[in-house]
């Protein structure tokens, strides 16, 4: 295998998994990181949903006794049974509204200044939400991922549809849209993860589906290099953050997604960024 290759597929799988949890568009930093390695080709388009699919092993492992206590305890808890029902109300949204208007995003916003505006504005929007939760007439209410009413997921799975607009970050969107919507942040950060296990394996399967022809033996290294980097970085992104949001707010995160649009911008239409689906 060509080691060059090698270090590219490890770049970009540490890239994935340090983004796809924070609220900073892992699609923007890939599309930039991705065109810097010269790895535009079919081929990364397979690559991308194989090293989102490790990224999101790490909530596996890192959730694994709550996963398996909620699939073991559906036929008997009540509270497994509300928890699963609350994933799946949020996930459908983000679903049907994705499947409808797949071709169309990708058509339309899938370019430079669509992207800079979603993370800018995104950027600001979590200034805002952050204001709103240090406010004691708008304190959250809800405290533990267990008290999620179906209505909360709901609402939140509506805030994820906004996730479709490429560079406004799947977890962006459910994070601070279950802030807005009354959830603790460290509520709203955990339930981001735990929906995030359906959206992402199914994406993957819809994924590889389109792009399986792309595939290769040859390229099974690769791709596992990549794979096994996001997991590792995705599962210590996942542990920091988790920490860092007891005794933090998500303000350094808005400030960096506006200067990382403002520099998407500049590069892009200086000519020193390759734009590619």
């Amino acid at each position: 295998m060509d080691w060059i290759l090698m270090i590219k597929a490890l770049i970009l799988g540490v890239v994935e998994g340090l983004t796809e949890f924070l609220p900073v568009s892992s699609t923007g930093h890939l599309i930039v990181a991705g065109s810097l390695l010269n790895f535009t080709d079919a081929q990364s388009k397979t690559f991308d949903v194989v090293i989102q699919f490790g990224a999101i092993l790490a909530i596996c492992w890192e959730y694994r006794a709550k996963i398996a206590s909620v699939v073991t305890g559906l036929p008997t808890r009540p509270a497994a049974r509300r928890f699963t029902i609350n994933v799946i109300i949020a996930t459908i949204p983000a679903v049907v509204l994705g499947l409808a208007l797949e071709k169309h995003i990708k058509a339309v916003l899938f370019s430079p200044v669509p992207v800079s505006v979603a993370l800018i504005g995104g950027g600001i929007v979590i200034l805002w939400a952050e204001a709103r939760q240090h406010d004691r007439n708008t304190a959250p209410h809800v405290h533990s991922v267990d008290d999620l009413s179906p209505a909360d997921a709901l609402k939140v799975g509506l805030a994820q549809c906004f996730a479709l607009i490429p560079g406004t970050s799947r977890s962006g969107a459910t994070i601070i849209g279950g802030m807005l919507f009354g959830l603790d942040r460290r509520v709203a950060t955990e339930f981001s993860f735990f929906f995030a296990i359906p959206i992402i394996f199914g994406a993957t399967l819809y994924e590889m589906a389109k792009y399986w022809k792309t595939l290769s033996v040859n390229d099974l290294g690769l791709f596992a290099i990549g794979l096994v980097a996001a997991f590792i970085s995705a599962f210590v992104c996942v542990r920091w953050l988790l920490c860092y949001v007891v005794s933090h707010d998500f303000s350094a995160f808005a400030w960096y997604r506006i200067g990382f649009g403002l520099l998407i911008l500049i590069v892009s239409y200086s000519g020193g960024l390759s734009w590619a689906e």
